[in-house]
């Protein structure tokens, strides 16, 4: 049996990941950090399903700034796969709290790597480094590839440049098996209630519902590639199925505007999205991302992937889980008071 370490388990992509693997029979294991309420919903299902049995995942107290507790838990797990989601995952918030994006998502990913080597496990170890897309930036080219040259536009981005090059510098230094995803947008009705898809369909469909009225917005014009979540986590797993480690786009090769976004999601509910939205000058980055698009062309030719769910039907897929979670909403608001 296969054992795999993940960091940002209880996110998004780390979430669908665990499904993934353990219906692969791996043996889990996850990294979160203590807090004072629980913060493992999204994973909560994976002990509670009564198909799943005899699921074996462990989530482990630690923290990608704790280098210490890093080599410690190599050490004793042993993991043939590691996968390094954990992160400040904010692009907007990255500009407000730099010092601390830069110490997970940059040093996080050095600490793990510098770990694989304390703990000995070079030659045994697969590494996967979570890259993003803002590391393009302002792009050099349309679309962007894997040899594309990065202008990282945030201190996030600039973080994820430093850890997508430090993968390669152990994978080129130490010959580790490490791997980066260069994922672009990924979303799904797990994402974070404040990224912008998230909030548009959470939004969306609690004013179809009367539980809000209105929807404030920065740039609607930010055009952004975006996939689902779900499969692009199969990509993760594939490449360390590979005999030698690379990097590779992930996306849809397909670009649509926020504004885009938000037409089909109140088109979706027979809204007309310009009675609701609102610009708020806050939801502004000093520093804008324009244009986004990926070409998985590589990815499609070495290892026969490709996104299958594009833009409309993530939209619908979004937008139907939420009005589904406003109802529920809607329900309890109706309770008489205690």
């Amino acid at each position: 049996m296969k054992k795999a370490l993940i960091t940002g388990i209880t996110g998004q992509d780390g979430s669908y990941l665990a499904e993934l693997l353990l219906a692969k029979g791996y043996e889990v294991h996850g990294v979160i950090r203590r807090s004072s309420t629980f913060n493992t919903s999204r994973i909560d299902h994976l002990y509670r399903d009564p198909h799943v049995n005899g699921v074996k995942l462990f989530l482990h107290y630690g923290d990608l700034t704790d280098s210490v507790q890093m080599v410690k838990l190599l050490y004793s797990l042993q993991p043939d796969e590691i996968y390094n989601l954990g992160a400040q995952s904010h692009v907007r918030v990255s500009f407000d709290v730099p010092e601390y994006t830069g110490d997970v998502v940059g040093m996080g990913a050095q600490r793990i790597l510098e770990a694989i080597q304390e703990a000995g496990l070079v030659k045994k170890v697969r590494y996967y480094q979570a890259s993003s897309s803002e590391m393009f930036g302002k792009v050099q080219a349309v679309p962007q590839i894997e040899t594309t040259p990065f202008w990282p536009r945030s201190p996030y981005a600039c973080a994820k440049l430093y850890a997508h090059w430090l993968t390669v510098n152990y994978r080129e230094s130490y010959g580790l098996h490490a791997s980066s995803g260069i994922l672009f947008n990924h979303e799904s009705p797990r994402r974070g209630e404040t990224f912008v898809t998230r909030k548009i369909t959470r939004a969306a469909t609690r004013i179809k519902l009367g539980l809000q009225e209105k929807l404030y917005m920065g740039n609607l014009d930010a055009k952004r590639d975006w996939g689902y979540a779900k499969e692009y986590v199969e990509m993760m797993w594939m490449m360390l199925q590979q005999d030698n480690p690379d990097d590779y786009v992930v996306a849809t090769n397909e670009t649509h505007t926020v504004k885009a976004f938000i037409e089909e999601t109140f088109g979706l509910l027979d809204l007309d999205w310009e009675k609701y939205v609102e610009y708020d000058k806050r939801y502004d980055r000093p520093a804008e991302v324009d244009l986004l698009i990926g070409d998985p062309a590589k990815a499609k030719k070495q290892l026969g992937w490709e996104p299958k769910v594009k833009f409309k039907e993530l939209v619908r897929i979004m937008t139907e889980a939420d009005l589904e979670l406003a109802k529920r909403e809607a329900q309890i608001a109706s309770l008489p008071a205690l």
